[in-house]
């Protein structure tokens, strides 16, 4: 959601040559005197005979590469976030010649053996790119490198089908998750190849909001990742996963299984599917025809374990044991229903506002505590019963956004979904035109502030896994005080501060119950939208049972 880096045409500079396993590269220096290289590619292109298989590695380079331009995007539709680059919804745009990373590193890091923080991209893991993200303040400020990595997305990334495994030359070729292979390929890219930058390939966290957050939680399942990071950040994430039944559709309601997309290809063996075109590939699915139900995060049985994901963090002999932080948003879902016209509506056209502004703020705010529950409190206490102590959560709740005439951005958005990521990076391009009224003149000494305590605690993390910033609050473990979270927010507001008592799903729906916001169709309207998000599904008939509809 982030908006493209706005370094452009870049001169070279001398002083950033380095040599890689590939080939000599030479980057650029930003404005604030970060040292950049863009679009290193970390796997070899993805398209036919490499389509759905894992990463292959790069080819080297004669001469010197410069790195001065991204990659391409991985192929993706575009969705409403793109249209602030003039690119309306549905377009199929990107390549499958997109395996690439780019790097931020403080000047002079050569040879300093700096803590490095691989970044993964959100966007439900059918859409972004590394371009959106500018890691050069948070490198600058903080003393540590920013490594953002791209990967295979939608049907791309994630596709199970019996061809493709009766074809598999090798055990991960047998994988449904490719793009986490991809992202396993990074790592190891990492710690063949920064050591040449500055960085430390023997202290790597890896960090992701959104998707990029659930795509963490992958890696610290998976146990081909084993021993290629050493922290882990999940922004917004989830602990939730398909089976390769349900993936494949021999089970379950995913509109887009693999199996049915598969048989509108009319593809049955594994050359036919390599041969369709990526065109024809995404024009088998649609974004009014079940978009967000793509199969993703597959428990395929080679990447992952056969069980559900989140099972994976109940023994610490599943997953990869290292520091964990794990927050989310107060206000995640106002991003998502700002343009959902059961809840608000437009004036003249343009401004949006919320049709009742009690029922939208808590419909969001319910469905955003489930998100909590799910992605923080219940894998926390996982983690702690299993024996593993160092797990964090936060919960980031800046919400002074200004406003647009009649749009109120500090009722409509909140501490919507994503809002954290300028903070962390200390960048405040984030929604295109509209930051300017988001991003007020008058809250810019209270979110450099922020900021300077967001990036202090991430990047203390990275360097030895216990986030602590000079003249912020020592963060406690989850598991201290009956449930500890950090609360992020601005000084005039809440402030950095530990909240304690862990939240549940009973507590949940007591409150839904006793809120006056909520009538009958209000409780009604909140359990079906409960359907409508992949996280929230697994709970939904719980929920359902608990709330008092009547």
């Amino acid at each position: 959601m982030s908006r493209s880096v706005s370094m452009s045409d870049p001169a070279p500079a001398p002083v950033t040559e380095r040599t890689v396993a590939q080939g000599t590269v030479l980057g650029f220096i930003a404005d604030s005197g970060a040292h950049v290289w863009r679009g290193l590619p970390f796997a070899a292109s993805t398209a036919g005979a490499n389509r759905w298989r894992a990463p292959q590695p790069p080819p080297a380079w004669q001469g010197t590469r410069e790195a001065l331009t991204f990659a391409s995007r991985c192929a993706q539709l575009t969705t409403e976030f793109d249209r602030k680059d003039g690119l309306r919804p549905g377009l199929l745009v990107g390549s499958e010649d997109c395996l690439a990373l780019d790097i931020y590193a403080p000047p002079d890091a050569e040879g300093a053996r700096l803590p490095v923080m691989m970044w993964i991209h959100g966007g439900f893991n059918v859409w972004g790119r590394s371009s959106a993200y500018d890691g050069s303040r948070l490198a600058v400020n903080e003393g540590v490198f920013v490594v953002a990595v791209q990967y295979r997305l939608g049907p791309l990334g994630w596709f199970s089908h019996p061809a493709l495994r009766a074809s598999a030359s090798t055990p991960e070729g047998a994988s449904a998750c490719f793009a986490t292979l991809d992202l396993i390929a990074g790592l190891r890219w990492i710690r063949d190849n920064i050591a040449a930058f500055g960085g430390d390939a023997g202290n790597v966290s890896i960090f992701g909001e959104s998707a990029g957050g659930h795509n963490v939680v992958t890696l610290l399942a998976s146990p081909l990742a084993s021993g290629l990071f050493h922290r882990a950040i999940v922004q917004s994430g989830s602990f939730d996963s398909v089976s390769v039944a349900e993936a494949a559709g021999d089970e379950g309601d995913l509109v887009n299984s693999s199996g049915r997309i598969a048989g509108k290809l009319n593809a049955t063996t594994a050359d036919a599917l390599r041969a369709v075109s990526v065109g024809e590939l995404f024009a088998a699915y649609s974004i009014d025809g079940g978009f967000l139900d793509l199969p993703r995060v597959i428990q395929d049985g080679v990447v992952l374990p056969e069980g559900p994901l989140r099972d994976a963090f109940a023994s610490i002999e599943t997953f990869n044991v290292v520091p964990i932080m794990t927050g989310t948003n107060r206000d995640e879902m106002k991003l998502f229903y700002l343009r959902n016209d059961k809840v608000t509506r437009k004036i003249l056209g343009l401004f949006v506002v919320a049709r009742d502004q009690d029922f939208y703020d808590a419909l969001t705010y319910y469905i955003g505590r489930v998100w909590r529950i799910r992605a923080v409190d219940e894998p926390a206490a996982m983690m702690h019963g299993a024996g593993h102590a160092a797990v964090y959560a936060y919960r980031f709740d800046w919400d002074d956004g200004g406003r647009l005439l009649l749009m109120d951005f500090h009722k409509l958005l909140g501490a919507a979904h994503g809002f954290e990521i300028p903070f962390v990076f200390n960048n405040f391009h984030h929604l295109g035109d509209a930051d300017r009224f988001l991003f007020q003149k008058k809250t810019l000494q209270d979110r450099e502030h922020l900021s300077h305590v967001i990036g202090g605690y991430w990047a203390s993390f990275a360097r030895d896994g216990v986030p602590t910033c000079s003249g912020a609050p020592a963060w406690p473990h989850w598991a201290d005080r009956g449930g500890s979270v950090m609360r992020l927010d601005a000084g005039d507001d809440e402030g950095i501060e530990v909240m304690t008592g862990a939240d549940s799903l009973d507590a949940l729906a007591t409150d839904i119950n006793a809120d006056p916001r909520l009538d009958d169709s209000g409780r009604r309207m909140f359990i079906d939208e409960m359907g409508n998000w992949m996280f929230t599904r697994p709970v939904r008939a719980i929920l359902a049972a608990a709330v008092n509809r009547r």
